[in-house]
């Protein structure tokens, strides 16, 4: 007897959920492993190329220093320009105090009473923990790269031998599918990587040049924000806006100018996140953007702020491996980018 669609359905979100509780009670073992099999499959063209030239374990040397040495320098950026625009916020803790109480004032005054509640529980104190906590969390990730790293190295030198035990496999449509939709992913996440970086160093360009016209503090921390922060869809660009919004409460005596900064550095943003890069990116990229607010609200739920970032490729992935099958293509085609409408035909 066929299987009823219904029931595949179930079955499917039956099995979804159970993933995605494992997921989550096993994040230690799951979240470097995902981290993993996503920087193999950027490298892997590096690491290729030079085990044709060099032995294996020569290649694989030269392509662990390449990704050490990019990690490095993407930290180093984080650090140096978070650290001074984090700084200044500290030093003007007191007037930001004063503008979120001026702000609980104006809310009581026009009957909004619960902003009094919020005034008692917001304080410099509680920023200063806050901000704590997180240097904590970030201090506490070493740990997590260096299962990552170890992840990469075991996975860089199997990579050759699992694609050989794939092809015996005697489940031919099986073999088909791991081996097409794997080497699929690997091709879209590069090309992700690619438009991501392309577009994150043109809104750090574009930023820094608006902060510096404008004469807003740290123009060039600005940039490097936006530019660290662009490769977390929807979420991080609204952060890299939000900042230099508040460096310009302290820096600005109007509230014209605050809002103006806070409109056009969200103008230089939807310009390139929305015109710029789809055109950059075409069809290999095209996801709903429903479907990747949802990957990075549901990754972030579950793996905290490494999910935030790697929820866009886990969702491409899937997309993907959907697209391998006849029963699960329809999924793919209606999560995918939008669908271009068909020009019509001219008339004689």
């Amino acid at each position: 007897m066929p299987v009823s669609f219904g029931l595949k359905v179930a079955v499917a979100l039956l099995a979804s959920i159970a993933v995605s509780a494992a997921a989550y009670q096993a994040a230690t073992v799951f979240a470097p492993l995902a981290l993993a099999l996503f920087i193999i499959a950027v490298v892997w063209p590096l690491q290729q190329w030079l085990q044709s030239r060099v032995p294996k374990l020569i290649a694989l040397a030269v392509t662990l220093i390449v990704i050490v040495a990019a990690g490095t320098a993407f930290a180093s950026l984080i650090i140096w320009g978070f650290g001074r625009v984090g700084r200044a916020m500290m030093n003007d803790s007191g007037r930001y105090q004063g503008f979120y109480e001026n702000l609980v004032t104006w809310l009581d005054g026009h009957g909004v009473s619960v902003a009094g509640l919020w005034a008692e529980q917001f304080n410099v104190g509680w920023l200063l923990r806050k901000a704590h906590s997180v240097t904590n969390r970030i201090n506490s990730t070493l740990a997590f790269w260096l299962i990552t790293l170890t992840y990469v190295i075991l996975g860089l030198l199997e990579v050759d031998d699992v694609r050989r035990k794939i092809q015996t496999l005697s489940n031919r449509n099986a073999a088909r599918v791991l081996l097409q939709g794997s080497a699929e992913t690997a091709v879209k996440f590069r090309k992700y990587m690619i438009v991501r970086t392309q577009m994150s160093i043109l809104t750090g360009l574009f930023v820094s040049l608006f902060a510096l016209v404008i004469g807003l503090q740290f123009a060039a921390e600005w940039g490097v924000i936006a530019f660290v922060l662009n490769y977390i869809p929807f979420l991080g660009p609204f952060v890299a806006t939000l900042f230099p919004t508040l460096i310009a409460m302290t820096q600005f005596d109007s509230w014209q100018a605050i809002i103006g900064t806070f409109i056009c550095l969200n103008i230089i943003q939807f310009v390139i996140g929305s015109y710029v890069e789809p055109r950059l990116s075409g069809n290999v990229l095209a996801i709903s953007p429903l479907f990747v607010l949802f990957a990075i609200f549901f990754w972030t739920f579950l793996w905290g702020l490494f999910g935030t970032f790697i929820g866009v490729p886990i969702a491409l992935a899937i997309l993907t491996f959907c697209e391998q099958y006849p029963s699960s293509r329809w999924l793919a085609h209606l999560l995918g980018g939008p669908v271009a409408t068909e020009a019509k035909p001219a008339k004689s």
